[in-house]
């Protein structure tokens, strides 16, 4: 067996949450081209229908007619964001600059995920939430504010979410925004809002909202495909004899090609072939093929905000490799839709790889993998990595449960039966 082909993955997942929300509160109507169709992005819609806003097909476009700011309206039920943190992030965001109540809910899993770092900043700006625990979980209860008060945040740990909802919310404010990052995250939200005619300042760690936080429509957004969602056919194209596989329409943003910056230190070959420009954001096709001299490496605080969502691939990855990887710095991964430190290190162990827990990382001797169960505990990151891991075991592997993948990829099966060639 080998993978061989070219593809086009799914489309981004960031940026097509975003591109659903800020065309919502832009003046005009937006034509989205290649939305991610996912479990996901189908919740932030209907989310955002409930809030008044009119979301539509139209050919191969996702159309929103866009009022303005001062246009959603009160909605009659509870928005429930299924398991999209994401989602209900920026929701929370968008819901603290108005003038009605608001309530998000989700799914089990979602239920159990941290709030408190967006309800902390949101409250200082003026925003009531209310939530279980505190607000530190949902559901949360929102009574929005109109203006919103300034801000100028210091952020404890570097999350694209969290800046993004205060982007969101600063929009409502009359004061000064200021947010500083300890690293630099995911960058999507300034680039879509600077595109939407909306003044935003970004020197180095530090994002500033400029006076001018009236959105207008770009008339036309263009999604490009989400390397984290192709990552893991890419590392299944490194691990696998004979195969290369190109990856077409890739969104390249710097910020999230950290796993392209991991496969340099860790000796996978790649391409990166037409370089270009959409709607601000770095797009091009990445070439990926058999590498067999695959290394350990050591993953520390820099570059983990940009391989956040890439890391439990990058396990599996390590798992095939010549020596020790160490992944540390990442915390964050404990609160995702399952604690993942402790879920790839228990599934590794049950697949005969060596491998430490560490309170904010792992450390994976390299080795063979064997046959076992895997238990994916309804994480869809989890699932699609042990997916791959079954491709190159000496023996089967079995999941017990893959809906999960329906979240953000819908098409991964299909899409990898398409590149299997025997």
């Amino acid at each position: 067996m080998m993978l061989k082909g070219k593809i086009r993955v799914s489309s981004d997942k960031s940026i097509s949450h975003r591109a659903l929300i800020l065309s919502s509160i832009a003046e005009g109507k937006t034509y989205i081209k290649d939305l991610l169709k996912s479990r996901d992005t189908d919740c932030t819609m209907q989310a955002l229908r409930m809030l008044g806003v009119s979301i539509y097909q139209k050919d191969e476009y996702v159309v929103v007619e866009g009022q303005g700011k001062f246009s959603l309206r009160e909605p009659a039920d509870v928005l429930n964001l299924g398991n999209s943190g994401t989602g209900m992030r920026l929701l929370a965001g968008l819901a603290s600059g108005t003038d009605f109540m608001t309530i998000l809910t989700g799914d089990e899993s979602l239920r159990k995920r941290p709030m408190e770092r967006i309800v902390e900043p949101l409250r200082t700006m003026g925003a009531r939430i209310d939530g279980r625990e505190n607000g530190k979980v949902p559901p949360l209860v929102i009574r929005g504010k109109y203006p919103l008060n300034g801000i100028r945040y210091e952020m404890p740990v570097a999350s694209a979410q969290v800046k993004s909802a205060i982007l969101l919310a600063g929009l409502f404010s009359q004061g000064e925004v200021e947010i500083r990052e300890p690293l630099p995250s995911r960058n999507h939200t300034e680039i879509m809002l600077r595109n939407m005619d909306v003044d935003v300042e970004c020197v180095k760690n530090l994002i500033r909202l400029g006076s001018n936080r009236t959105l207008h429509s770009p008339g036309c957004i263009e999604i490009g495909a989400d390397i984290s969602s192709a990552a893991y056919f890419m590392v299944a194209a490194a691990l696998i004899p004979h195969s290369q596989v190109l990856f077409e329409d890739m969104v390249l943003n710097p910020t999230r090609t950290g796993i392209l910056d991991v496969f340099r230190m860790m000796n996978v070959e790649f391409e990166i072939i037409n370089n270009r420009e959409v709607n601000g954001e770095k797009i091009g096709n990445v070439a990926v093929c058999y590498s067999p001299h695959i290394k350990g490496v050591s993953l520390e605080k820099s570059i983990i905000p940009r391989i956040i969502d890439e890391i439990p691939i990058i396990c599996i990855l390590a798992s095939c490799a010549e020596g020790k990887t160490i992944i540390k710095n990442a915390s964050e991964l404990r609160y995702k839709e399952c604690d993942r430190i402790k879920a790839m290190v228990e599934n590794l162990t049950r697949l005969g790889i060596r491998c430490e827990e560490l309170p904010d990382g792992i450390i994976i001797e390299g080795g063979t993998l064997k046959g076992g169960k895997i238990n994916t505990y309804h994480d869809h990151r989890i699932a699609m990595s042990f997916a791959i891991a079954s491709l190159v075991s000496n023996d089967n592997i079995i999941l017990n449960d893959t809906s999960s993948i329906d979240t953000s990829y819908p098409m991964f099966f299909s899409h990898l039966k398409s590149l299997t060639k025997f």
